[in-house]
């Protein structure tokens, strides 16, 4: 605006322009900002709920996957319980009455390692400690870091009811486990059976699929001989005899250490296999190889050629067929000890190929699944333990006894023990190693400790997933269904568990371990079957309701088992796996909780959830678990759709680690930039596939927080003092570009409520940004700035420009309060600081009338102009030509149709300019830029002819003149 001095008057008109006030600061200082505003919301969730109640509103129920209670919260942490406040949020703000209950995992053996850690340190072993005080220092540990978590999911925004917080290792939680697993164990669902199950024996438990991941590993690989001893009469009768030559099948694997397991080789129907004679070996040799010319050995035809050449084989002859039916082969170790002089049968199997290998499959039913199913179906019971619990030998494997096949104890914890190079030298010692080698494959770890897995025979208990439920269907069909019935976020969630579930074996539930929920039943030693009585089951939940889970492992069996002998009982003492646990959490927190479960509120059911929200890995944890249980307890999942996110890289797609130095720490970008950029950050990603985030992503994305803010600062400005007797309530009397906007905000309404309603956070953020970059801040605003600073307060336009001005704030503040909800605070309450909280409000309803098809169309029209009459002004500043665009009066020469959309506007007011021309002609748009010909305005500083028409203010255009004498009228 014009200095005193600039003015013929000699008048200092600034007092009179309406500039924009507003104390909202142009910088966040969200960091310091943030925790008052916490502390001023409070019992946030509480208020909300109480008002959506008292309205009636509909409820809608998030079931809060549990994090684990170790450590700070990761990147991980805050993209999961951000987007569960965006759905908790959104739904308040869509008028629901949202139950939210965050939730904490706390049993199992990453909570059980810290706590063996610290005894060590003390120099206790986990062995001297009692299970009382091992259980009590686990509880206090993971009591620890939920308080920990909590005020960090606070900071971060999220909303919930941690006053009733969940925890499964509260009493309560572990009563409900018991009695979800004694449905289980009453319905006939659960057994006991002894077969080969994933077991680490660093962690000395098994394992659930779930818990197992795979990694690349260098394993040995060995072709190993079994002489054939017996063979049916429809053999060739030399095939025992030919050259006195015994014949020998020879199998290969990458597990060295299983041959002693070895009980059988199984063979595929359909492979063709020959028996071929050794002609001639490789010369020049470094080594001298173990097979020699006139061995005879029975590979499959198709992988002769590889076996020859691992062995060094030069020369052969394929002698004739041979069918597998029938043979009989010696343990390969027969030689060196009696222990292994029983005979080894040739079993037909569908698993074997003729892919890799030698066509035959060496089967140790202890140590693999197909292994043990083959020789099941050919009528064998009796399976072997060769490998105790921590990875060893038992003293009664020969020649092997007590060697390590994983070293679990010291520096090498985790690496394959002296077993396999023993084996092999065996074998060389036997005769009967023909070649071996070394591999680089895919090989399973423990998804906690990362250390390699083996299978091994133990006994465990199962819950079946092949036999009929009550309603007939199995609980593999009874899940399948149940997933056909969920929504899924991506819809490829979908086929994804879908997928898991028709594959997955019998549901493994039991864990070697101290820290859990225990598996409370007793079993009868007369029959080795699950008891199964309801008032024993009732005193073990009420005892474990009062005292906890430890109950069940100090109080006698008496208190438990009544009138029932307590010498024919045996107490088991396994616990459950942690996935039952968490898999059984809408129990507890859907179904009622209420003063009895040992909450300080009342909630009524509401079962099934909602929605289920977490990462894609829990199609094979969390999802599946609870899938399962609520399948096997109730028929239906315990959910109605599910939600999954991928995983946060750094900026590079690589996965973060520790050791790389390539993690970003959440509380550091809450404490440097605060907690609205993380949340923006998240709200700008496709959340659905893998994230990154870095230095450079955060900058971007506080450059687009900047433009959120700097639209809502410029919105409070431009409504200093505005109120509802300044409204415009006539829509007739809306100027065309205020028609314009109104139609976008009713586009953007119905974009937005889709939006939110099917969880798709990026399609609110970056339309809302769009739409204040573009529609606001380049072109509303910029048009509108001379109306709100010049014309008097009561004229139309600037009272139109004001009423939709409003519109956007009161829209604004609502769609981007669940996602930024700090600056939509501060915002809100600025402006009306008696108003009570921002997130309690509801998107306002916006008018159908406000829907303006033409309107848009014309302002799309008039901004192909006006980015043409940009461009020709911003290069007529570069050359001096004009100062400023009031400094210009262009001539714009366009065809009639670009020229139709001006019809009924001012074109020097959409050019920001003093005055305009338009001209019908030519092909295309050319502006040429004039300068404005006349005296300048002392107040608006526009070059138009009627400066000084009014001689009471001789250096002011008429509007201005207006405007002026209503300020001095009304001051």
């Amino acid at each position: 605006m014009a200095d005193a001095t600039d003015t013929p008057s000699g008048r200092d008109y600034r007092d009179t322009v309406f500039l924009p006030e507003t104390p909202f600061p142009m910088r966040g200082g969200l960091p310091q900002k943030e925790p008052l505003i916490l502390e001023q919301w409070g019992d946030l969730y509480g208020t909300l709920r109480a008002e959506r109640q008292k309205q009636n509103a509909p409820l809608y129920v998030l079931h809060d996957g549990p994090p684990y209670a170790n450590g700070d919260i990761h990147i991980g942490h805050a993209l999961n319980k951000t987007l569960k406040d965006f759905v908790v949020r959104s739904r308040f703000l869509l008028g629901y009455d949202v139950d939210y209950v965050p939730g904490w995992d706390c049993h199992g053996l990453p909570i059980e390692w810290k706590i063996e850690e610290q005894f060590r340190a003390k120099g206790r072993r986990k062995d001297e400690v009692s299970k009382d005080e091992f259980r009590a220092a686990c509880r206090d540990y993971a009591g620890k870091y939920i308080d920990l978590q909590r005020d960090q999911f606070q900071r971060l925004g999220v909303v919930g009811d941690f006053a009733n917080r969940y925890a499964t290792m509260d009493f309560a939680s572990e009563a409900a486990i018991v009695a979800e697993f004694h449905k289980f164990k009453n319905s006939g669902q659960l057994y006991r059976g002894s077969k080969p199950v994933m077991w680490s024996p660093v962690e000395r438990t098994a394992l659930a699929d779930a818990e197992v991941e795979y990694h690349d590993h260098v394993s040995p690989t060995i072709w190993v001989k079994f002489p054939v001893t017996g063979a049916s009469d429809d053999h060739p009768d030399d095939l025992l005899s030919f050259r006195s030559s015994t014949p020998s099948i020879v199998i290969w694997t990458t597990t060295p250490w299983t041959i002693p397991a070895n009980r059988a080789i199984s063979y595929g129907p359909d492979i063709a296999y020959g028996l071929y004679e050794v002609t001639a070996m490789e010369e020049g040799l470094e080594f001298e190889p173990w097979a020699r010319p006139g061995d005879r050995l029975i590979v499959a035809d198709k992988l002769a050629e590889d076996v020859f050449k691992a062995a060094k084989i030069a020369a052969w002859t394929r002698v004739y067929d041979i069918n597998p039916s029938g043979l009989e082969t010696a343990h390969p170790l027969a030689a060196l000890d009696s222990g292994y002089g029983f005979s080894v049968p040739l079993l037909a199997g569908d698993h074997v190929t003729d892919d890799a290998g030698t066509g035959f499959v060496h089967t140790a039913p202890g140590h693999g699944a197909d292994d043990f199913e083959v020789w099941k179906a050919h009528g064998h019971h009796e399976v072997p333990d060769t490998v105790d619990p921590d990875g060893a030998y038992y003293p009664t494997v020969p020649l092997f006894a007590g060697l390590k096949v994983l070293e679990t104890e010291g520096k090498k914890t985790g690496k394959f023990g002296p077993a396999n190079g023993a084996v092999m030298e065996k074998l060389i010692e036997a005769g009967n190693l023909l070649a071996r080698g070394r591999l680089e494959h895919s090989y399973p770890h423990s998804w906690r400790s990362k250390a390699p897995i083996i299978f091994r025979n133990t006994p465990q208990w199962f819950i079946r997933m092949d036999e009929p439920l009550k309603s007939g269907d199995t609980l593999r069909e009874t899940a399948l269904n149940a997933i056909d019935a969920t929504a899924f976020h991506p819809a490829g969630g979908k086929n994804r568990i879908r997928s898991m579930v028709e594959g997955r074996p019998d549901w493994l539930v039991s864990r070697q371990r101290a820290w859990g929920t225990p598996l409370a039943m007793f079993i009868d030693k007369q029959t080795g079957q699950p008891l199964h009585d309801d008032a024993v089951d009732a005193r073990i939940v009420a005892a474990v309701a009062e005292h906890g889970a430890d109950v069940w492992f100090t109080a006698p069996d008496s208190d438990f088992l009544g009138a029932h002998d307590p010498a024919r009982y045996e107490k088991v003492q396994d616990i459950l796996d942690v996935w039952f646990d968490s898999g059984s959490t809408h129990a507890f927190t859907l179904d009622p909780r209420t003063a009895e479960h040992g909450y300080s509120g009342n909630r009524p059911a509401h079962w099934p959830a909602d929605l289920y929200l977490e990462g894609s890995d829990q199609h094979r944890g969390w999802f599946q678990s609870s899938l399962l249980e609520g399948c096997g307890t109730r028929g239906r999942a315990p959910f109605k759709a599910v939600l999954t996110h991928g995983f946060t890289l750094d900026e590079n797609g690589e996965k973060m680690s520790k050791s790389r130095g390539n993690t970003t720490d959440p509380l550091t970008i809450i404490k440097e930039s605060g907690a609205d950029i993380l949340r923006l950050w998240v709200a700008l990603v496709d959340y659905s596939d893998d994230q990154r985030i870095g230095k450079q992503i955060l900058q971007t994305t506080v450059d687009a927080y900047r433009k959120l803010r700097n639209t809502v600062r410029y919105l409070l400005g431009a409504l200093a003092g505005f109120d509802e007797a300044e409204r415009l309530t006539d829509y007739d009397q809306f100027p065309p570009l205020e028609k314009f906007i109104l139609h976008r905000l009713w586009e953007l309404d119905a974009q937005v409520r889709q939006a939110y309603a099917e969880y798709r956070f990026q399609d609110v953020v970056r339309p809302v940004l769009e739409f204040c970059s573009g529609d606001l801040s380049a072109l509303y605003f910029d048009i509108r700035k001379d109306a709100l600073y010049c014309d008097r307060p009561d004229s139309v336009r600037r009272r139109a420009a004001r009423t939709v001005m409003d519109e956007v704030f009161a829209r604004l503040t609502a769609w981007l309060a669940p996602l930024t909800p700090f600056t939509m605070e501060e915002a809100w309450t600025t402006r009306f600081p008696d108003a009570g909280t921002n997130c309690a409000r509801v998107i306002p309803e916006t008018p159908g009338q406000w829907r303006n098809p033409a309107e848009a169309e014309r302002w799309a029209g008039v901004e192909t102009v006006l980015e043409v009459v940009n461009e020709a002004l911003e290069a007529a500043r570069r050359d001096k030509i004009i100062g400023g665009a009031l400094d210009a009066w262009p001539t714009v020469t366009a065809p009639a149709e670009l020229l139709a959309p001006f019809d009924g506007l001012d074109a020097a007011e959409v050019f920001r300019t003093s005055g305009a021309e338009l001209v019908t002609g030519g092909e295309a748009v050319t502006v040429a830029v004039n300068l404005a010909d006349h005296p300048k305005c002392a107040r608006s500083w526009r070059r138009v002819p009627d400066v000084g028409s009014d001689p009471a203010y001789p250096d002011l255009s008429a509007r201005d003149a207006d405007a002026v004498r209503f300020w001095d009228q009304t001051h």
